[in-house]
């Protein structure tokens, strides 16, 4: 008895938006820095588009690197948002866990101080709510309810 999913941002609408904006400072290296004319009506120095195009790229690298990785087993729950979180619950920690259509929390990513305190989503409105025993709470987004929430029942069986 086993939940693992692993869910990434591939969204298409997503990605077609990032690679719109990675063009910007691609089009700007080249006007700017290879032909040496000016990049817009107000052109940023060359020193300002290199730090603003390793920005963009930075954050296109962001999300090609951001995963959510939930394991679920008799021993507890494991969650990974890679880069920036890892938790490590055991079942004697839990108060209560419930699958849930948990609506719109303001996006995706990342949501301090909702309802069902901090929520880990890529993408979608459904997870498993988890509160523990020291009163905290959290949500991991899920793609796949219906799984997860057959393995949660067998789990509470046993």
């Amino acid at each position: 008895m086993e939940f693992k999913e692993v869910q990434k941002f591939n969204q298409w609408w997503l990605w077609l938006l990032l690679a719109i904006i990675g063009l910007l400072p691609i089009a700007g290296i080249y006007i700017q820095l290879i032909k040496g004319e000016e990049f817009g009506s107000k052109p940023m120095s060359d020193t300002g588009l290199i730090i603003f195009s390793i920005f963009i790229f930075l954050l296109i690298g962001l999300f090609l690197v951001l995963r959510l990785k939930t394991n679920i087993d008799r021993a507890g729950i494991k969650m990974q948002y890679v880069p920036f979180v890892k938790k490590n619950v055991s079942w004697n920690d839990v108060e209560s866990v419930e699958v849930l259509d948990y609506g719109f929390v303001g996006g995706w990513g990342i949501r301090l101080w909702t309802v069902y305190g901090t929520v880990y989503n890529v993408k979608g409105s459904k997870g498993v709510a988890i509160k523990l025993t020291n009163g905290k709470k959290f949500l991991i987004g899920t793609q796949k309810a219906t799984e997860l929430e057959e393995v949660l029942r067998k789990i509470r069986q046993n």
